[in-house]
């Protein structure tokens, strides 16, 4: 009845621009295939379709699933770290809840391969750019992968996973990311300026469009996250 009938966004704009800032943490992936570039056949064709490809595909099932647990069961009950499981279960469907629990467990294990794939290539990159020693730079002979940079990543990440706190640590993912994402858009500015001659593997149609939108976007989803995330923003970069 109207009594007990609760508005579509309870928590108003202010709560979904939250919720946004929140779950880019999702989308944050994506961005590991590019570190494939080296390693991938037809780059300039394979990558772009792969990042975008993935982005609306992965996009439409997240819009998807959102609508039908929030269509299954109180929003308030989703507020839990299994929240497809935990919808399933209060629906009666407890059985499907732990086959779907299971899914998730295993998806995150490759979720976590995905990550340690793409960070050792990154500071290879660096390593061999002279931003870093160049002992970051050694692949092995016979696999060619960069093995110091992958010891080294899988370490850290196991002991940050001891110590760390799940919810400050996605704020403080998302907002150094996000960050990221917005130096990327304006160094492609810059370079253009700077050096518009540069050969260029990969171009950015509508560049003075799209990059300041992407600034622009990344900003405002930053602004989203709470105020602790802003005040280590500064350590953690």
């Amino acid at each position: 009845d109207a009594e007990n009938s609760q508005p579509s966004a309870p928590n108003g704009t202010p709560g979904t621009h939250q919720g946004a800032a929140i779950v880019s943490f999702a989308y944050i992936g994506f961005d590991a295939i590019s570190t494939a570039a080296e390693e991938t056949k037809n780059p300039q064709r394979n990558l772009p379709l792969g990042i975008l490809g993935g982005l609306a595909v992965c996009t439409v099932i997240y819009v998807i699933v959102g609508i039908v647990l929030t269509g299954l069961v109180p929003y308030q009950e989703l507020a839990v770290a299994d929240p497809l499981s935990r919808a399933l279960e209060i629906a009666g469907y407890s059985r499907v809840g732990w086959l779907v629990a299971l899914g998730a467990a295993v998806s995150m294990a490759t979720v976590l391969l995905v990550f340690q794939y793409g960070q050792p290539r990154i500071f290879f990159a660096m390593a061999r750019d002279g931003l870093l020693p160049a002992w970051a730079a050694r692949v092995d002979p016979k696999t060619r992968i960069p093995w110091t940079t992958t010891l080294l990543t899988g370490v850290l990440v196991a002991v940050a996973s001891l110590v760390g706190d799940a919810a400050e640590t996605y704020d403080l993912t998302n907002i150094g990311t996000l960050f990221a994402f917005a130096l990327v858009c304006a160094g492609v500015l810059v370079l253009r300026v700077k050096e518009p001659g540069r050969p260029r593997a990969f171009r950015v149609p509508f560049v003075w469009v799209v990059a300041p939108l992407g600034i622009a976007a990344c900003v405002f989803v930053m602004l989203g996250l709470p105020p602790l995330a802003w005040g280590r923003f500064p350590i953690w970069e």
